[in-house]
């Protein structure tokens, strides 16, 4: 009877080797997964924070952005993972937002999509506008120029228009004397609701202009926006950093250029007001 020839020893690594790995691999794509489910953008991220504190405030003795002060639902403090933080603001990995932390409104949906949340952040920040815009023409009107100052709103600002014709002479840039009181007064209600962006722009009709100092609307425009610029500056506390001034030409008419009438509305000055939470 042949004798049985002694067992090899197996080539390769040893079994236990190969199952330990496998569990690695199976790991690090476990913490891969989660970081890709966990991750946003962080400037968007306090912006919405901001935005909801500033709209709805859910974050009523909390923070309002990420590393200040304590945050909310959970009772912790300075959280310094962001997909913690995230967590604790209701983000869920598919892109929605639980109410775990919305339990104080009444009837909140549970999942709600981020385009349903953008659109009731905006429905907000529209009823916002509306209210600051009711509080501007008050005060227009007790200031006596409500009747030089339209104030119309949008979600994103709240809109001062004054007539071409008030402030400036037909083809000039140059503040006329009694523009300077209407002024002031406008210049009272920026410093009062205008905390965020407050942007100027000078528009024109459609007709030609072709002066030594204007070649074109364009350049009227613009100096006209600068001239309401420079005079905030100086009679104003306002911050020169958060003022913008623009020339719009006859780009964006808001009336029909092919009447009087018309081409002396489209002839404006718009001052903006932006909301600080959008």
């Amino acid at each position: 009877m042949a004798k049985r020839k002694p067992d090899e020893p197996k080539k390769g690594a040893p079994e236990w080797q190969t199952t330990f790995s496998d569990l690695m691999n199976l790991l690090l794509c476990f913490f891969v997964m989660l970081f890709a489910m966990s991750n946003m953008d962080e400037s968007k991220l306090q912006e919405l924070v901001a935005a909801m504190n500033n709209t709805i405030s859910i974050f009523d003795a909390g923070s309002s952005a990420i590393g200040d002060g304590v945050l909310i639902s959970n009772g912790v403090s300075q959280l310094n993972e962001l997909d913690q933080y995230i967590n604790s603001t209701g983000k869920t990995a598919e892109g929605t937002v639980n109410n775990q932390n919305m339990e104080e409104f009444e009837g909140f949906p549970e999942n709600v999509t981020a385009d349903q949340l953008q659109q009731a952040m905006d429905a907000l920040a529209l009823q916002e506008n509306e209210t600051i815009a009711e509080s501007v023409q008050e005060m227009a009107s007790d200031s006596d120029i409500g009747d030089e100052v339209d104030v119309s709103f949008t979600a994103q600002y709240v809109q001062l228009t004054m007539n071409g014709a008030l402030l400036f002479d037909s083809g000039s840039a140059e503040l006329k004397e009694e523009a300077e009181a209407v002024l002031d007064k406008v210049g009272r209600i920026l410093e009062k609701y205008g905390q965020g962006t407050v942007q100027i722009e000078g528009h024109t009709d459609n007709v030609p202009i072709n002066s030594a100092l204007y070649p074109s609307n364009e350049e009227l425009s613009s100096a006209r926006a600068l001239s309401v610029f420079y005079y905030l500056v100086d009679h104003t506390n306002l911050d020169p950093a958060n003022l913008q001034h623009a020339g719009m030409g006859e780009r964006n008419p808001i009336a029909g250029n092919d009447t009087a009438e018309g081409r002396r509305s489209n002839r404006r000055v718009e001052i903006r007001i932006y909301n600080p939470s959008r």
